[in-house]
């Protein structure tokens, strides 16, 4: 039987980040984000941090205008509820926004947003994206106590934080997926648009590409990993074709 489709996300923040490294203007996350849409990719996702340790906001404004125009697929914003990172959405109007946590010292994004912690604010971040004409979704762990609270604060969409799964080993990787696939069912059933990412590679993406009510994955480490060897576009093709495989059944 034949799942509903879904989306691949591809984030390029690494490449901003090769490109940082040197103080450069090589190589250009813009350029491979087209090459990702031209391979396949749904969408663009980029992460501006505060410490702009990978993405600028040129490549922000530079993207929202280029995917725009002929290359017609989302950006998705991912950024901190901060007054500045609220300002600048307010000013590219992105279509997408998915708010994170964000600490200074950490390498990666190390889980999700604390939304029981805080709904308030978080609502009142979702309203204002909603008027600024961008979707919110928020990056939560599959905890039923942050799910209640994603629906409290208004979230059309949430992204499933799936680093433990992918951190796990083989033997506690199958229940954390399926911890996952009752999550996004849960989330589903309750009017949530469902997406999922963080760690997912050719190994281990299909356990997670199977649960049909995940219509969205954004994967970006791997990707660009992978694109040193392969070249972007076939990385982008080879993860879109495991993908959707895992969706036949």
């Amino acid at each position: 039987m034949s799942r509903p489709h879904i989306r691949l996300g591809v984030n390029v923040d690494h490449v901003a980040t090769i490109r940082q490294a040197r103080g450069t203007n090589y190589p250009d996350p813009v350029e491979a984000a087209l090459d990702a849409v031209a391979a396949g990719a749904d969408g663009v996702t980029v992460h501006l941090r505060e410490d702009r340790r990978h993405i600028q906001e040129r490549d922000v404004r530079l993207l929202a205008e280029r995917l725009d125009g002929p290359a017609r697929v989302p950006l998705n914003l991912e950024m901190a509820i901060t007054e500045s990172m609220l300002s600048l959405a307010d000013a590219v109007r992105p279509p997408h926004c998915c708010l994170v946590p964000e600490k200074r010292e950490e390498l990666t994004t190390e889980g999700g947003l604390d939304v029981a912690g805080q709904v308030d604010r978080v609502r009142d971040a979702v309203t204002r994206l909603r008027e600024a004409g961008a979707r919110a979704s928020l990056f939560i762990d599959p905890d039923d106590r942050q799910l209640d609270a994603a629906l409290a604060a208004g979230t059309p969409a949430i992204e499933i934080h799936t680093g433990h799964y992918a951190d796990a080993n083989p033997v506690k990787a199958p229940q954390l997926a399926d911890d996952i696939r009752a999550f996004a069912q849960r989330a589903h059933a309750n009017g949530l648009e469902v997406h999922a990412g963080h760690g997912l590679h050719l190994g281990n993406v299909q356990p997670i590409a199977s649960i049909g009510e995940i219509v969205e994955l954004n994967i970006g480490h791997f990707l660009i990993a992978r694109a040193l060897f392969v070249g972007i576009g076939t990385a982008v093709r080879e993860m879109k074709q495991r993908m959707l495989e895992s969706r036949v059944q």
